[in-house]
């Protein structure tokens, strides 16, 4: 890259970086409220009087806090700016956008609360005060950006003195990461850990702190050796900047500099800074090489030099643009959701090695589609360039979290256990907002799993769908396309075929019968005994066939083509149930931890009041499936009459038709969607409402007002959508949009799976 070009690149981040911390409101977090405060009453809750009373629970019983407060969430990073990331000592307030940002990840990776503690203290003895002072807030301690050696000693001291998880990042975090990263790279050249020889660029608190947790994993300490900005530490040199940190790598050896220790080296970990391993130091490493150069934001050695220095070596730095990053982000947001879930009162020895294991195991896995997909589709698979997750795999929460919990309880530090499967689910849930939504779909499908055809066969995310059906037994997925693609896919993809079943139209022995039934089904609708034969051709006819004949139970498309030409086959082939007039589209909506459903979004342009009765009617019996008691919101521009007109009053009688046929049916409308969602106000302003708790099923005057409202609340809101579910079928069938997932896949696959 040219000096220019390098320039221009470093002017746009400057810009966009303070752009980006400035725009909207100034910083990167905010504090918000997790209880209701709209009423007097809200008021006398939150604060006083009420509050006296959980202050008098946690007075007699200070576990309580966990209970009644924030405490048990809530993560302290504390920093005095002395050390910050590639920054040195710049002071706390120019620390704290990254403190802030350490917030963010915590949040948005483990869903962990944080308050950042910027604090002017320099010395063990003042940091050490001030963070004991502040302790009784937090459940747990994460000190970052602290200078050696007296990082050490603020760690040592505050783990003996609070009972609450303490653990510095800048020593630890790249130490677990880097250390799984070990493993798995050692599992790839073919050599044990206890027999190579290990170079540490840095003795710092990183540099330390890594070459003590590879001596937890198994290199023997002799093993080992560190050199600083002086060279290699060996017996002899002197006692400038030594301290009791660095003695326990001062080594008795011949070798004075960084070149010299790399003679015949296995393992370089560097932590130091940009350019001290050079292309020939390289040369001289051992057959088959692990080089981990891990200072940033410019590793020791540029990761392109070191691959063509030494094509047999496997490379990873702290870049994301690089292959195997070493990201702290895989490691402190998951250790302490693991120690605050089970209460732990410390993060020992033991829970480290557990996180370092666990991300260690999950490289070896196959890598969901939506990764591959933040990735930009590239191939993820164990191996060379692949020896430690990404940092957006969703699995990482799962694998670490519960890894270091069950590690906390097997060595007794853990005061609140859990069962660990049961957590694991819990976690699951944090990651994917379906999982618990979807928990007793996925018990009811896997007990009698259905055959589901998938039309859009050959698909990349039909085919991790499949395999995902397989693995979690909620269906029996059938996939539809050209057997010869199909099969490509999958072995492109890296996936096995168990329990997947593939029927190709065109040499189909189920064909002949199939433009049979459907030639008599619709010859006196137009279609000849050639068009026939040509209609079967759709894959999407040709898979509603499959329902209506009975080869498959029901039907989910939509990843390559707009709704209606999923819908209009179905319709056709299989046509509405019985005593229904019409189908409609349900939309799932997950927001703030509630589900709504929302009807109808996707099928009927300008219902009438029948149409709208029989909408609601199957929306809320849709909502009875995920075990919701319906109550329906008829939705409209105007409230109770205040407005008459033919829009206002289809919706009147679509209520009353409602209350004739189903009178245990809590309905109620017109009303303007505020009015709907708003209780405290739906009671103020119209106390005669049947509507007396806030509804689950949302009904839309017409499919203009739906479209509009589901997609702005896709696009504007935190909220997620399923669907749409495809209600007054005569059998399951079921469409996602271009946009859905692999998850959106399943999730319908289990719905299906779950229909009558």
């Amino acid at each position: 890259m040219s000096t220019d070009s390098t320039e221009r690149k470093e002017s746009t981040l400057h810009r966009d970086a303070l752009a980006y911390h400035e725009g909207r409101r100034p910083g990167k977090i905010e504090v918000s409220p997790t209880k209701p405060l709209q009423t007097q009453r809200d008021l006398s809750l939150a604060y006083t009087p009420g509050v006296a009373v959980p202050c008098l629970e946690i007075e007699k019983d200070p576990g309580l806090a966990r209970r009644y407060t924030a405490k048990g969430n809530l993560v302290a990073v504390v920093s005095n700016g002395t050390a910050v990331l590639g920054l040195g000592d710049i002071g706390p307030l120019a620390g704290k956008p990254v403190m802030e940002g350490k917030g963010v990840l915590f949040k948005h990776f483990a869903d962990v609360d944080v308050f950042d503690i910027e604090i002017n203290a320099r010395t063990p003895d003042e940091i050490v005060a001030a963070v004991r002072a502040i302790a009784p807030t937090f459940g747990g301690i994460n000190l970052e950006d602290i200078k050696a050696p007296e990082c050490f000693e603020v760690e040592e001291r505050l783990r003996e003195e609070l009972d609450i998880p303490v653990f510095h990042d800048d020593q630890h975090g790249t130490a677990i990461i880097s250390g799984a990263g070990l493993l798995n790279a050692l599992e790839i050249v073919g050599k044990k850990i206890d027999e190579i020889k290990v170079v540490v660029s840095g003795a710092g608190a990183a540099g330390i702190a890594c070459a003590n947790f590879y001596v937890l994993l198994g290199v023997r300490p002799e093993n080992v050796l560190m050199t600083d900005s002086k060279g290699v530490l060996w017996f002899g040199r002197g006692d400038e900047g030594r301290n009791k940190y660095k003695d326990a790598y001062f080594r008795k050896t011949d070798a004075r500099t960084l070149a010299d220790a790399m003679v015949g080296c296995d393992f370089f970990c560097g932590v130091s800074m940009k350019g001290v391993l050079t292309v020939d130091m390289m040369k001289t490493m051992a057959d088959r090489p692990i080089v981990f150069a891990m200072a940033n934001p410019d590793p020791e050695i540029e990761y392109h030099e070191a691959v063509r220095a030494r094509p047999d070596a496997i490379v990873a730095t702290g870049r994301s643009d690089y292959p195997n990053q070493v990201n702290n982000v895989l490691g402190f947001p998951f250790i302490f959701r693991g120690a605050l879930d089970v209460g732990a009162t410390g993060i020992n020895e033991e829970m480290k090695v557990a996180a370092a294991h666990a991300l260690a195991d999950l490289t070896r896995e196959e890598v969901p589609e939506s990764v591959r997909r933040a990735y930009g589709g590239e191939a993820i698979s164990f191996g060379p360039h692949y020896i430690i997750p990404k940092p957006f795999d969703p699995r990482v929460l799962v694998w670490a979290a519960s890894a270091v919990a069950e590690a906390a309880m097997k060595t007794g530090v853990a005061t609140h256990p859990v069962e660990i499967e049961e957590y694991r689910e819990r976690l699951r849930a944090k990651s994917d907002w379906s999982r618990a939504l979807m928990r007793g779909v996925y018990e009811r499908a896997r007990r009698s799993p259905k055959r589901i055809v998938f039309p859009e066969g050959s698909n990349p995310r039909v085919v991790w769908a499949a395999s995902e059906i397989v693995r979690e037994g909620v269906g029996k997925p059938i996939l539809v396309g050209r057997k010869e693609r199909i099969l490509a896919k999958f072995r492109e993809l890296g996936h096995d075929m168990e329990g997947v079943e593939v029927v190709d139209p065109a040499d189909c022995a189920r064909r002949t019968d199939y433009v049979a039934a459907y030639y008599a089904l619709r010859q006196r609708k137009g279609v000849t005994q050639p068009a026939a034969e040509t209609d079967l051709d759709n894959p999407f006819t040709f898979a509603a066939m499959m329902v209506r004949q009975g080869d498959a139970d029901a039907m989910v498309g939509g990843v390559t083509v707009h709704y209606g030409d999923v819908l209009r086959p179905a319709l056709r082939v299989i046509g509405t149930a019985p005593g229904r007039r019409l189908v409609a589209g349900v939309y799932l909506v997950e927001h703030g931890h509630e589900l709504t459903l929302l009807g109808d979004a996707t099928v009927n342009i300008r219902p009438s009041a029948d149409d709208l009765a029989e909408i609601a009617m199957m929306a809320a019996s849709e909502a009875r499936r995920f075990d919701l008691d319906p109550k329906v919101a008829m939705l409209s521009f105007s409230n109770f009459g205040a407005v008459r007109c033919p829009e206002t009053d289809k919706i009147r009688a679509a209520v009353q038709r409602i209350q004739s046929e189903e009178p245990g049916l809590v309905v109620d409308g017109p009303m303007q969607a505020d009015v709907a969602l708003d209780t405290a106000l739906r009671l103020e302003h119209f106390p005669f409402t049947r509507l007396t708790e806030r509804p689950n099923v949302l009904v839309f005057p017409n499919l203009e007002s739906g479209n509009i409202g589901y997609k702005l609340l896709q696009r504007m809101t935190s909220g997620h959508l399923l669907g749409p579910l495809i209600v007054g079928m005569a059998k399951p069938v079921h469409l996602t949009d271009r946009s859905g997932t692999v998850t959106d896949l399943v999730n319908l696959a289990a719905v299906a799976s779950v229909e009558r």
